[in-house]
Formats: C-alpha cells, structure tokens, sequence
C-alpha cells in the first residue's frame, strides 16, 4: 500500500467504521464492504489494512469475553475443566467445519463468488431463515448449555458463510437458535466462536501482506485497528444487551431492503 496514493483519512475512517459494526451484527459484512467500492474511486485498502481492521474487531471481541478467557486459562493452569473449559471446547468444535471449508473452497469463493448478485442474494436469501428462526424461540438457555452435537452444527452453519453474503454473525444466530439456545445466548456464542475466526482470517491475510509489494502506512493501519476495535466493542455491547428486547426482524427487514438495493443499483 503507497500512503501518499492508496488510502486517504476519510476511507481508512469510514472502512474500520464498517468493518467494526458489520463484522457481528447479523447483516453481511460483505454487503457493506462492496458498497464503497462501487459507489467510490476509492483504490483498494491492501492487505496490511485488512489485517489491521481485523486485529482491531479481534482486540474488541477478547476484551468483551476477557472473564471466560480468564476463567479458560486459569483452569487449563489448574489442570481441571470448569464452565469456562466446557464453553470453549464447544467454540473449537465449531470452528472446524469453518477451517476445512476455508482450506478446500477458499480459492474458488474468491475467483468465482465474490461478485454483487451472489452477495445480494446471500443478503436476502439467508435472512428469512434468520427470521424464522427468531419467531419460533422461546427459549432461555444460554451458551453454557450447548452439547457438542450443538456446537457441531453450528460450525457446520458457520461454515456456509464463507460464501460472501451469507453473514457469519447471522448464519450462525440461526443455527443457534434453532439448536435450542435463547436469543441472548446464540449471540454470545456467535461472538465467541469469531475469535478464532478472525484470528486465522488476520493471520492468512498477514501471511499474503508479507509478499504484497506495498509500503505500510503505520499511522493509517494504526487509525483503523483503534476505529474497528472501539466500533466493535461497541456493537457488541450493545447488541448483546438489546437482542432480547429487539429480536432478529429489524435486521432481517434491513438485509432484505439491503440486498434489493445492491441489485437495483449494481446488476
């Protein structure tokens, strides 16, 4: 990335801003990424901006579950399981069906799916199952309460959101919710599981910056890591504390209305 030439403040701004809100509300990510590049002559970011946006909503989603990642790591210290051992080991049996996806269809999802039509109709298609799912809960449990069973099919929702669009936050709410949990405890655990999500994304994304022929603009990446990192936290906060109250229907209607608007002004 050329600082002079690549990004200028309001992009690096507005981007962070976007990938911090929509990285876990349940509305594709995707969707709102592509919007810029299609309604600005904004050149694209680069890699080191990605993996910067992304260790920012990494660092917002650690702070946020800092207690269970505490309980975690105090009682693998101990040498004994506890409630905090039994969440995680759910979380890491979720994240495997994702990675063999990754590893396997990677390539492919990128050369052939990333495109308006898929991602606006991944927007629209993949919010009614969120809709009906949401209107047919009346449950409590939390993700304390998870089997692994649970958790494994979770992961394998989890693992349809490699397809741009789909919404890794939504599809896995979904799932969640139908395997049982309550609205509050789908989230938690949907915001849990993208730990290690993000995490490996970061990672492969410095691994392609390494041999990317970009000179680092620091003050840039560092201005997007604390942008995405603030708006995450604050997303997650927020939203973990008013999906009982709201449910799911405002951002179905929002994805629907969402999607329509890609394809009617970009196909």
């Amino acid at each position: 990335m050329r600082a002079s030439a690549s990004v200028d403040l309001p992009q690096v701004i507005i981007l962070a801003l976007i990938q911090g809100i929509t990285e876990f509300l349940p509305i594709s990510s995707s969707a709102h990424l592509i919007l810029p590049a299609e309604l600005t002559a904004w050149p694209d970011q680069g890699l080191g901006f990605d993996v910067a946006v992304h260790l920012g909503t990494l660092t917002a989603v650690i702070v946020y579950f800092r207690e269970e990642l505490m309980g975690f790591a105090t009682e693998a210290f101990r040498l004994r399981a506890g409630p905090s051992t039994r969440l995680l080991s759910r979380v890491a049996i979720a994240t495997v069906p994702a990675a063999l996806a990754g590893l396997l269809f990677k390539p492919f999802v990128e050369s052939e799916l990333r495109t308006v039509v898929v991602i606006a109709v991944a927007t629209m298609a993949f919010a009614i199952p969120l809709w009906w799912a949401d209107r047919r809960t009346t449950s409590t449990r939390d993700e304390h309460a998870l089997s692994y069973g649970q958790a494994a099919v979770i992961g394998l929702a989890q693992a349809m959101a490699l397809v741009p669009g789909v919404s890794r936050s939504g599809v896995t709410i979904t799932a969640a919710l139908l395997v049982g949990l309550g609205r509050r405890g789908a989230s938690r655990f949907s915001f849990l599981l993208a730990i290690p999500t993000i995490a490996g994304a970061a990672l492969l994304t410095a691994v392609d910056a390494r041999t990317a022929p970009e000179v680092v603009p620091w003050t840039y990446l560092g201005l997007g890591f604390a942008v995405s990192a603030i708006a995450a936290y604050v997303c997650i906060r927020a939203f973990v504390a008013l999906v009982n109250r709201t449910g799911m229907t405002p951002y179905v209607v929002y994805r629907l209305a969402l999607g329509a608007v890609l394809l009617w002004f970009f196909v």
